[in-house]
């Protein structure tokens, strides 16, 4: 392996050559990244699940103009009942249907089911959507546009009068568009914070500046790393999100670590290459060690069949990779290249974050070896306490009003409820499929539909059901079909008249959770006991349906991917240290740092302990089912950083001859610093995007802040330096404890 061992000096030897290798590569990259939002996908999908297949159905065998539709909330008009009303919708309603990608619409003025009609006498209109329009994303500002122009007419009589977007393609739209705007409010907040926090730390400018611009390089690289992979598989706007997060927090952490290997060995005399050549040597081993155990958490997340996790496990890996290469290959020769300058701006004559010896780091090092059991046990309790919670942790979707004021769909969901209709938007989609020789329109096939239509009815989680043989009732005649409108007969019976489409509407006062559960027990219907006909099946989709395949997929897929990210973290500790001790001891402390990031979600989220300074008016009933894994997956491996930053020196330390009870003190003394304003910036990041106003991604951001807080104090100080003291030369079994 000596060939790894010469990597540093050629990279620091080679800088020219390297410098020029990077300049081209960022050169045809990063202009990838302008306008790359524009490009992700906002949709979420769960590929091959029944959801799914009803959507696929629908698109395909049905001629509805409704197969895709947006929701608009029309509030603040006359009563929709009186003629005044009628023709104020009237207007809205041509307004909309002139637009190029509306299909049709469906209103008051279509029918006089008194569902168009809210208890506080205002209405809304259903408006299908052509099914060549690809992406929502693309019509939804047309659509807005429309409403607006036609908003100063209704204005000269109906001053109050609002139109609202919302519906399932509307909120998805708008919340992937929040996560995007708080990712980048996020990096705008962290990057001068984080300057500052580093000068404080580094004590000179030029050294605190280079971390900060390593992280920036690699989120722009990744962005347009992603720009290029939207050409060849769609990915979600999600993606924005963890570049910034992961690249601000890796990029700055590795760049941190090599800054401070290579001033330390500046102090000890060496020159500016022999130098840049020690930090490569020895902080290189550790971030590739660091990275790859990332690695092993994102790319585990690719077992998750979901769009958006999978986009995630892309972005994840790919600035991971970014980071890791930045801080091994450029960043040395840089180093070497600055040398003294290093220190230009120095402030005072304060010691950096990575000095050898500073007293308290020595102090506190020496307190723990000494007394090792009685730190573990005072460290251990309150992190197992608080771990403890973990047990109450709820993953749904949270009902109740969590959505972002600030968008639009989610005010036209809050006109909605106003009127009791929101159940419109959780409206379950149900298609009953019959065998090949029976029609729809048969006696046989139009009663199984019946009977199908009486017995969801008859639910008391429905608050209705709209299907053909509820609105035309006995089996049709020729003459009754043909009087009847075709776009009744295509939206609900498909062109090869197979298939027979139900509209349910959810009790409104159920929720979300109410809605889901009703998704369960429409699958549970035996169809051939309830039709009598072998071979019939019924399909449920919505968004409802979709929520339910979507926490089905992430709690099938979980055990996969814990087992593979606990083994994979294990096998990279054991190839980079040759210790069986070492991993399991990382394995068991990270796992103690995920509970305790649970915990405390739960008091705070669903406990409602200081929710509201997190911008949250009242408590969670539950947990997006997608915060944990990603939870687990990233902070497994971010625990790792400072895991082989410590156990790295305490293993330098025995190799130079030092005792265990010294080389752990060493390895305190050299890394307290460093681990500290690592995980500083971390938290600081993952702070940003706890203010944001997605609520998934505060959960995120906090759980994450909450996992670092608890790994940089508890275990990696306390915990952490106990175990190594205690475990003695077994911490290096098998593998020789050179001393």
């Amino acid at each position: 392996m000596r060939w790894i061992r010469a990597i540093p000096s050629l990279v620091v030897r080679q800088r020219r050559r390297v410098l020029l290798a990077w300049i081209a590569v960022v050169a045809a990259i990063l202009p990838m990244a302008r306008g790359v939002e524009g490009r992700l996908d906002t949709g979420a999908r769960v590929p091959g699940s029944e959801s799914a297949h009803v959507t696929e159905l629908l698109a395909t065998r049905f001629a509805s103009p409704f197969a895709r539709y947006a929701v608009l909330a029309v509030q603040g008009t006359p009563n929709a009942l009186t003629d005044r009303g009628r023709a104020t919708l009237r207007t809205i309603v041509d307004a909309v249907a002139a637009n190029r990608a509306v299909a049709g619409t469906f209103s008051l003025l279509n029918s006089t089911d008194s569902l168009f009609v809210g208890s506080n006498g205002n209405t809304f209109v259903v408006v299908g959507l052509r099914p060549d329009v690809a992406n929502i994303e693309s019509v939804l500002p047309s659509l807005r546009r429309t409403t607006e122009r036609v908003l100063p007419l209704l204005h000269l009589t109906s001053p109050a009068v609002e139109l609202l977007w919302t519906g399932e393609l509307p909120l998805t739209v708008d919340l992937r568009r929040v996560s995007a705007d708080d990712a980048s409010r996020a990096e705008r907040r962290v990057l001068p914070l984080t300057l500052a926090l580093l000068v404080l730390a580094f004590g000179a400018l030029a050294a605190a500046v280079i971390p900060v611009a390593f992280g920036a390089l690699s989120i722009a690289l990744t962005l347009g790393c992603i720009a290029l992979l939207t050409r060849v598989t769609p990915v979600s706007i999600l993606v924005l999100n963890v570049a910034t997060m992961l690249g601000l927090g890796l990029g700055i952490d590795y760049a941190l670590l090599m800054v401070s290997r290579f001033r330390e060995a500046r102090r000890r005399g060496l020159d500016a290459d022999a130098a840049a050549i020690e930090a490569a040597t020895q902080a290189g081993h550790s971030i590739a060690l660091s990275g790859a155990a990332v690695l092993v958490g994102f790319l585990s997340l690719l077992l998750v069949p979901l769009t958006d996790l999978r986009s995630i496990a892309i972005g994840g890996s790919v600035v991971t990779t970014l980071s890791v290469l930045l801080a091994t290959t450029l960043l040395p020769g840089v180093l070497a290249a600055l040398g003294e300058r290093i220190e230009f701006g120095r402030i005072g004559t304060q010691r950096a974050a990575g000095d050898a010896n500073t007293d308290f780091w020595r102090r506190w090092s020496t307190a723990v070896v000494r007394r090792p059991l009685l730190v573990l046990v005072l460290a251990a309790v309150p992190a197992i306490a608080l771990a403890w919670q973990w047990r109450r942790l709820e993953t749904r979707t949270p009902s109740g009003n969590w959505l972002p004021s600030s968008i639009e769909s989610a005010r036209g969901l809050n006109a909605l409820q106003a009127m009791q209709r929101s159940g419109i938007v959780q409206s379950v989609r149900v298609v009953v499929e019959l065998p090949s020789g029976t029609s729809v329109y048969s006696p046989d096939g139009w009663r199984a539909v019946a009977r199908v239509s009486g017995k969801i009815a008859a639910n008391a989680r429905v608050a209705r059901v709209r299907s053909l043989t509820g609105i035309l009732g006995s089996t049709p005649s020729d003459n009754v079909l043909a009087a009847a409108p075709a776009a009744l007969l295509k939206g609900f019976v498909s062109s090869d008249r197979q298939l027979a489409l139900l509209e349910i509407m959810p009790s409104e006062s159920g929720g979300i959770i109410s809605a889901m559960s009703l998704v369960r027990e429409l699958r549970a219907i035996d169809m051939v006991a309830l039709t009598g006909i072998p071979g019939a099946h019924l399909v449920v989709g919505g968004l409802p349906a979709f929520n339910f395949d979507y926490g089905r997929r992430i709690s099938s897929a979980t055990p996969r991917v814990v087992a593979l990210v606990v083994i994979g973290t294990f096998v990279a500790l054991l190839c980079g240290f040759r210790s069986v001790l070492i991993p399991l001891k990382a394995i068991t402390l990270n796992l103690l740092s995920v509970g305790a990031a649970f915990g405390a979600v739960v008091l705070v989220f669903n406990d409602g302990y200081g929710s509201r300074l997190l911008g949250l008016d009242h408590p969670l009933d539950g947990i997006f089912p997608a915060v944990p894994l990603l939870v687990f997956c990233t902070v497994f491996g971010l625990s790792m950083d400072y895991e082989v930053f410590l156990v790295s020196r305490v293993r330098e330390a025995r190799q130079r001859g030092a005792n265990q009870s010294d080389a752990v003190v060493e390895g305190v003394s050299r890394t307290g610093g460093v681990i500290t304003s690592a995980a500083l910036v971390m938290i600081v990041v993952f702070a940003a995007f706890m203010m944001g106003e997605f609520v998934l991604m505060k959960i995120l951001g906090f759980a994450l802040a909450v996992a670092v807080l608890v790994d940089v104090t508890v275990i990696r100080l306390a915990l952490g330096p106990s175990l190594l003291r205690l475990a003695g030369h077994w911490n290096w079994w098998p593998g020789r404890d050179k001393r």
